[in-house]
């Protein structure tokens, strides 16, 4: 018996096998009810006691040998087959891959970021979560200031002195606290400020403020600035025009009209019939925040201006709703792809 299981042994390690076929006559040849492995076993009763040990272990490594090939050579030939179903098949279309778009904000906001870093400024960042010193007091709006009233915060209970930024000015403070003029510089970002959510206002929105301080700037400086941006961002056709206003951190302050993008000054309703829709302020800055910032108000001068994000963005595509920027509704974002 020893002769046969070691014959049959040598048999299984040098079977090679052409087809699914072939490894079938294996399996029946070796392994099935009356298959060689099978009769050993069934010989297997008549080995005298003391062979039983020895022949009982190599009839068992033989089982196990038949198996494990039987199962590499179905395992090969499975394998095979999914490989050749798979094939590619180059005269099939390709399969429609989704695009992703970039949100209609970050797009404007990355616009309005290269056109000013194309004359000098670069960008500024800061915390949402601000302090009272930053965010109004450096700016000449002390506690019992009225212009306080104009902006509904939102303040951190456990300490009144912290609360979530309403504007991105509370950056610009930052930075000439911490700069030396010249300086040239736009702080995107996120503002927050205690409104009820309508078609027109939201909690939660988006700034870009700009700064420029150095000897001898003016207000004819702020204009020209004002007026690139304008023609860069809505068309070289766009005029612009400033109408006094108030801001508790310029002097003089304005805010700026611009040509009805849609009408060019005709009157529409997107404009109300007026030809201009206004855009952002701006001003002078006052010398007590350049004092307040430890910068020289007699030997220094600068302007500021300030623009809603998502106004641009509704100006820009003719968006009626400021929800819609904050809905994620997959329908409105698609619109927006060729403008990536």
């Amino acid at each position: 018996m020893k002769e046969r299981i070691d014959k049959l042994v040598e048999e299984i390690e040098s079977f090679t096998a052409n087809s699914k076929e072939h490894v079938e006559e294996f399996r029946i040849r070796l392994l099935s009810k009356k298959g060689k492995v099978k009769e050993l076993f069934e010989e297997f009763k008549t080995v005298a006691p003391e062979m039983r040990k020895e022949i009982g272990q190599r009839l068992n490594e033989l089982q196990n040998k038949a198996q494990e090939k039987l199962s590499s050579l179905k395992e090969k030939f499975e394998s095979s087959d999914d490989s050749s179903s798979k094939e590619l098949d180059l005269t099939q279309p390709a399969e429609q891959m989704a695009v992703g778009t970039r949100h209609p904000l970050s797009v404007v906001r990355n616009q309005i970021v290269e056109i000013f870093s194309k004359i000098g400024f670069t960008v500024s960042e800061g915390p949402e979560i601000e302090d009272d010193w930053h965010n109004f007091t450096a700016l000449n709006t002390p506690a019992d200031h009225p212009a306080r009233d104009m902006q509904d915060t939102f303040f951190i209970n456990e300490n009144p002195d912290i609360l979530l930024r309403t504007q991105t000015s509370s950056v610009q403070v930052h930075v000439m606290e911490n700069s030396k003029p010249p300086i040239r510089t736009i702080s995107p970002g996120r503002v927050y400020r205690n409104e009820a959510i309508s078609a027109r206002a939201h909690c939660q929105f988006h700034q870009v403020e700009g700064l420029y301080i150095d000897k001898k700037v003016s207000f004819a400086d702020l204009k020209q600035t004002l007026m690139y941006f304008a023609k860069e961002m809505f068309g070289e056709e766009t005029q612009i025009r400033l109408r006094p206003s108030f801001f508790p951190f310029t002097e003089i302050s304005a805010e700026m009209d611009i040509s009805c993008p849609f009408c060019k000054g005709a009157g529409c309703n997107i404009c109300k019939g007026a030809g201009w829709v206004e855009i952002l302020g701006c001003g002078m800055v006052d010398p007590a925040v350049l004092d307040n910032c430890k910068i020289d108000s007699k030997q220094y001068s600068g302007f500021a201006f300030g623009m809603g994000i998502e106004r641009v963005t509704m100006l820009k595509y003719q968006v009626k709703d400021l929800r819609l920027f904050s809905e994620n509704d997959i329908r409105f974002l698609k619109q927006f792809k060729a403008a990536l």
